[in-house]
């Protein structure tokens, strides 16, 4: 029945305690700031961690790839029911038998979260609440797509390990994503111009990477400053001083759906073009092999005065028999 489990702030050494996904329950689980290391790995099912709604590995010493095929069995971070959330507490019934007496107790569960470098307390949190928190540790290799099948997420921190790629493309579809912190990895190529359709982003943090290429804007992007983009040497556009060359900015756009459209009635008038050169050709013989039927038919004598060959004699069959 276990729904809350903080071990945060402790001196255990261990490997990630992965026997812990068979707690059906489990909504919340805090080991961070511990002696943890080596690689978290596979789940040996899609059914570990069924309910789990916020993890905090943060300050460890796990290494490794990220756990890419957890992000595809956290179902309980998907698909969820903003209309009739509550805050996770644990209640507990007492008996005092002198008394004949019955009582009900709350305990709303609490958190501490880093949050843009900053530690958060939570004293109430809502059902809802998404949150996965890896940073500080010493993950490797490229930040996975998978990452964009945990929909409902609302905190993602990946800083301070030693990620490189690119930020993949699927982090915009993250529709409820409110904070977002890959600051401090190996980061490079450009910020995907997908991130402009998080509309919930009040948080942002990619310094200190080695991202190039033109900032997007308009959106959230519109309110970040320049520390969210700090250490960045190839990156320009607003809220940076440089300037971005126009070949560069426009490659940062997405796709235009009116050139689209262009192209595909370029394509149409070209196709119905030739249909129509085809048909004109078509009809012209035709009534060319008419007119030259009437006129060997009629003026016989004076086709054969003027062509000299006597077979034309016999008169061409009409095209109605063909």
């Amino acid at each position: 029945m276990l729904q809350y489990l903080d071990l945060g702030e402790n001196q255990i050494k261990d490997i990630f305690p992965s026997w812990l996904g068979v707690l059906q329950k489990l909504k919340v689980l805090i080991l961070r700031s511990n002696g943890f290391h080596g690689t978290i790995g596979a789940p040996k099912s899609d059914f570990v961690f069924p309910g789990l709604h916020i993890i905090d590995l943060s300050n460890n010493e796990f290494t490794g790839l990220l756990p890419s095929k957890y992000f595809k069995t956290w179902n309980a971070m998907r698909n969820l029911n903003v209309e009739s959330w509550t805050y996770m507490h644990s209640v507990g019934i007492a008996f005092a038998v002198e008394y004949n007496y019955r009582y009900r107790s709350v305990y709303n569960y609490s958190l501490t979260l880093t949050n843009k470098g900053v530690n958060m307390k939570f004293t109430q949190v809502s059902e809802v609440f998404i949150v996965i928190d890896l940073s500080s540790n010493r993950f490797q290799g490229e930040i996975p797509e998978s990452i964009g099948n945990v929909d409902g997420l609302q905190l993602l921190n990946l800083s301070n390990n030693l990620l490189v790629g690119q930020i993949p493309p699927a982090i915009g579809s993250l529709s409820n994503l409110e904070a977002l912190d890959l600051s401090r990895n190996k980061l490079v190529g450009r910020i995907p111009w997908q991130l402009k359709q998080l509309n919930f982003l009040a948080v942002f943090n990619v310094s200190h990477n080695n991202l190039t290429g033109p900032i997007p804007q308009g959106g959230q992007f519109n309110t970040f400053d320049n520390s969210s983009f700090d250490g960045n040497l190839g990156l320009c556009g607003n809220p940076l001083s440089k300037k971005c060359e126009d070949s560069e900015t426009s490659s940062s756009s997405p796709p235009s759906s009116t050139s689209s459209e262009e192209n595909e009635d370029l394509v149409s008038f070209f196709h119905f073009g030739w249909r129509a050169v085809l048909m004109g050709y078509g009809f012209g013989m035709a009534i060319g092999v008419i007119i030259g039927q009437i006129t060997v038919t009629r003026k016989h004598d004076w086709f054969i005065k003027i062509f000299g060959h006597q077979r034309w004699r016999k008169p061409i069959k009409s095209l109605a028999n063909w």
